[in-house]
């Protein structure tokens, strides 16, 4: 549905500036944003991707990935369509590098009716907003959080965290935890791959963590775009000085998809990198790599808390109340 969209401003008549992201375009009448989904219409901003939805499940929270935020449980999980990134690799190409035509497989939902599915399915605890890229959806996300939070569901945001503060400022009252992808430590690599910046980003994650909401960063390996160490050390330093030694980071290994064909990245880099990590950092996993258990240990006394084997998450570590059944040490509040 063709929603007037928040964040923007008229420079002249006849043009918009949308203030949702750092790209902060200037559309003329008809034209869209980098985002394909955000449109100017008679000088006025347009969203068209208010409630349709290309895809909702009820997923294991793990798949967001969050390994922190409620382990072992389910959340509803829905995109739309649209990105402001432009990354050449992408893993969900057929939502996040398109436009919201008709034609496309798509479903119409209010903000009520999603917190109402929510709500229906038992044990899940909240919703997602994931897929492609919540940002360029603002609105619908905006909404349906506020009405899950008045529910008294969890609000996730999976996100690339390419947002200007004050929009993630009014975001920020309804969301409960962040899975922001990192993709490099390197301005040459945003500018080139995503057609974007770097520091947005990290200003966005400092936000994040200010703001007190559960944070867990993620980055995809890619072979010799983001794989070299020199930079890699610097963005675990990084991490562990500005958001927190005991931030929560994921290391991803890459699959050859939409316009990049290299080949997978070695399942040997991932492990090569995530000893680095774990130098800088006090959780550090390892993603699709089928053969990794990405097990959770007490940081205080190392014993085992959470086992994860796929989808199947153990929690025989955990006390009811979250704690280390061997130490006594807070985990989480409730899992």
């Amino acid at each position: 549905m063709n929603t007037e969209a928040k964040w923007y401003h008229q420079p002249d008549e006849g043009t918009v500036q949308c203030t949702l992201c750092p790209h902060n375009c200037i559309l003329r009448e008809g034209k869209p944003g980098i985002c394909r989904v955000r449109i100017n219409k008679k000088g006025k901003l347009i969203t068209e991707v208010y409630g349709y939805v290309s895809a909702i499940h009820f997923d294991p929270i793990e798949k967001k990935p969050l390994f922190h935020y409620y382990p072992g449980s389910t959340i509803l999980s829905l995109g739309t369509y649209g990105c402001n990134l432009r990354c050449f690799f992408c893993q969900n190409c057929s939502i996040s590098q398109t436009s919201a035509e008709p034609e496309l497989s798509r479903s119409y939902y209010t903000p009520e009716q999603i917190v109402q599915i929510a709500l229906k399915q038992p044990g899940n605890i909240g919703i997602a907003f994931t897929y492609n890229e919540p940002v360029v959806w603002f609105e619908y996300m905006y909404d349906i959080a506020r009405l899950a939070k008045q529910a008294g569901l969890k609000t996730v945001v999976v996100t690339n965290g390419y947002i200007n503060k004050e929009p993630l400022i009014a975001l920020l009252e309804f969301i409960d935890a962040f899975s922001v992808d990192l993709k490099a430590f390197s301005e040459d690599f945003y500018r080139k791959v995503t057609s974007s910046k770097l520091e947005p980003v990290k200003e966005t994650l400092k936000q994040i963590r200010q703001a007190n909401k559960h944070l867990e960063v993620v980055n995809l390996v890619i072979p010799e775009l983001n794989d070299d160490e020199v930079s890699f050390r610097a963005m675990t330093k990084w991490i562990a000085t500005e958001l927190g030694k005991e931030t929560v980071f994921h290391i991803s290994r890459y699959f050859p998809n939409y316009n990049f064909t290299a080949e997978a990245t070695p399942a040997a880099t991932i492990r090569r990198l995530a000893r680095m990590a774990k130098k800088e950092l006090t959780y550090v996993y390892s993603g699709n790599i089928s053969e990794e258990s990405n097990d959770t240990y007490c940081h205080e006394c190392n014993a085992l808390l959470i086992s994860r084997h796929a989808y199947v998450i153990s929690k025989d570590g955990l006390d009811e109340e979250g704690k280390c059944k061997e130490c006594g040490n807070y985990f989480h509040k409730k899992t």
